[in-house]
C-alpha cells in the first residue's frame, strides 16, 4: 500500500465518531453511501447548503485520500460507520498522534491505515498541509515511512505485523482467516490424531 496524495487538514482534538458521521445517517447496512454524510454538520447549513469555509468543501482538497487530524480521533461511540463513512468518501490514510482504540481497529478492519506520529510531526503536518494545499503526503506501509518532501520530513510509524499484512493484502481479520482455511484443516486433523 503506497498512497501520494494532497491532505485534508482538521487540526481539531477529540473529533468523535458522531462528528464523523452523525448518528440520524446510521439507518443503513450497506457500507456504501456514507461518505457523502462525512462530518454532514460541519459540512453543510442547517438548510444543506455547502459551508465553502469547512476543508473538505474547498476545490483544492478534491480527490486527498489523506485526512490529518487533531489529537485523538474516533473517540466516542463504537460505531463503525464512522470508519464506513471516511472510506466511502476515499480516504485512506488518517494522521493523528492518538486514536481512540476501537476506530483504529474499525479502520484498520476498513482498509484504513491509521498512522499515529508525534505532536511535533503532525503540527509540522498540519502546518503544511493548511499552508500548502498542493502538497503531496507520501506514505508507504512495506516501509512503514511517512514523508512530506516539501518539508524534508520523513516519519517512521508503528504498526502491529499482523494489521499491516492484512492492508497489504487488502482484507479483514476475518477474510485473512478464511484464507488459512487449509492450513487449520490440517493443523486440526494433526491435533485430533495424537
Amino acid at each position: 500500500m503506497k498512497v501520494k496524495s494532497i491532505a485534508i487538514p482538521l487540526p481539531i482534538d477529540n473529533i468523535d465518531t458522531d462528528q464523523i458521521i452523525p448518528a440520524r445517517f446510521l439507518k443503513q447496512v450497506d457500507k456504501k453511501g456514507y461518505g457523502k454524510n462525512l462530518f454532514y454538520n460541519w459540512r453543510f447549513n442547517e438548510d444543506g447548503d455547502v459551508k465553502e469555509s469547512f476543508e473538505l468543501n474547498k476545490p483544492e482538497r478534491k480527490g486527498a485520500e489523506i485526512l490529518v487530524a487533531g489529537n485523538n480521533f474516533g473517540c466516542g461511540s463504537s460505531r463503525e460507520h464512522a470508519a464506513w463513512a471516511i472510506a466511502d468518501y476515499g480516504i485512506k490514510v488518517v494522521i493523528s498522534s492518538q486514536f481512540a482504540d476501537i476506530f483504529k481497529g474499525n479502520a484498520f478492519n476498513n482498509g484504513i491505515l491509521p498512522i499515529e506520529v508525534n505532536p511535533t510531526v503532525l503540527q509540522s503536518i498540519l502546518d503544511i498541509a493548511s499552508k500548502e494545499p498542493e502538497c503531496r503526503i507520501e506514505v508507504d506501509l512495506k516501509s512503514q515511512k511517512l514523508k512530506v518532501p516539501s518539508i524534508e520530513l520523513v516519519s517512521h510509524f508503528d504498526i502491529s505485523p499482523f494489521k499491516k499484512e492484512c492492508l497489504l493484502k487488502g482484507v479483514d481479520e476475518t477474510e485473512y482467516l478464511i484464507n488459512l482455511r487449509n492450513e487449520i484443516e490440517v493443523y486440526e486433523r494433526k491435533v485430533v490424531a495424537e
